[in-house]
């Protein structure tokens, strides 16, 4: 009878096992993962996305009254309703601007978007001066444990990965920096990278600089034995149980 009991409860065990369910965006052995981006500017600088929320200033003759307003000789408030509205970037990577209209944004570097505001707003302003923020781009960071993520805002446009994942307060205790994956959307598709940050060539992948809305996670190292332990403690302590009571009343008897 005891060994039936003790069956039934291995069974029990294995059947509502609760081993490494904690451990998210698992792959095969044999999963291919996509190829990092290896041209310079790609992981250097950030890219406009859809979605993200530009601020943009514009001052005529070349940034002059941007100056006089530096240095406090400018009517700042002349100047107050363009330098603080903020333009969404709509999901068709096009944003709507004063005079211009729409145009498309999405892929390009901040520098390139500057450059082209000053071009269009050529025929508008003398020698116009652009300049572009990004005051929504956010990152989501787990790292390496199944109870702590972290939405980062970035204050930085060209953040870097290991930049990320130090303001989400660095590896936990069960990360592996060997299986670190940098999940992104690219091209109307999702884009999945391995990266090992245990050596120090992962020093390259560490500098890759994030992209709005990517999502870094870092494996947890298994801890099997212990969750192993945690969730037979139930079931042993109950066959224990059974057993004493058992053999309890076959003394009685």
């Amino acid at each position: 009878m005891k060994y039936g009991l003790l069956l039934i409860a291995v069974v029990a065990a294995l059947a509502s096992c609760t081993i490494n369910r904690n451990v998210m965006f698992k792959t095969d052995h044999d999963y291919v993962y996509d190829s990092p981006p290896t041209d310079s500017a790609e992981i250097s600088e950030y890219k406009i996305s859809p979605n993200d929320m530009l601020l943009v200033r514009l001052f005529a003759n070349d940034g002059a009254k941007l100056l006089d307003i530096t240095a406090g000789t400018g009517d700042a408030q002349q100047y107050a309703n363009f330098l603080t509205t903020n333009f969404l970037v709509e999901v068709d990577g096009m944003v709507e601007l004063p005079e211009l209209g729409e145009i498309e944004v999405a892929g390009l570097t901040l520098n390139e978007c500057e450059e082209l505001l000053e071009q269009l707003y050529s025929d508008y302003y003398v020698e116009p001066f652009a300049f572009v923020q990004v005051l929504n781009n956010r990152v989501i960071v787990f790292p390496g444990t199944g109870s702590q993520a972290a939405v980062i805002t970035l204050q930085n446009a060209n953040t870097t990965v290991i930049e990320a994942i130090a303001l989400a307060g660095g590896l936990a205790q069960r990360a592996d920096a060997r299986k670190v994956k940098l999940i992104r959307y690219f091209d109307d598709r999702r884009e999945i990278y391995l990266m090992d940050l245990s050596t120090i060539e992962g020093v390259e992948f560490a500098s890759m600089v994030v992209q709005a809305n990517d999502v870094i996670y870092v494996e947890p190292v298994p801890e099997i034995a212990s969750e192993v332990m945690s969730d037979l403690a139930p079931y042993v302590t109950l066959v224990s149980g059974i057993a004493l009571i058992y053999a309890i009343l076959q003394g009685a008897f």
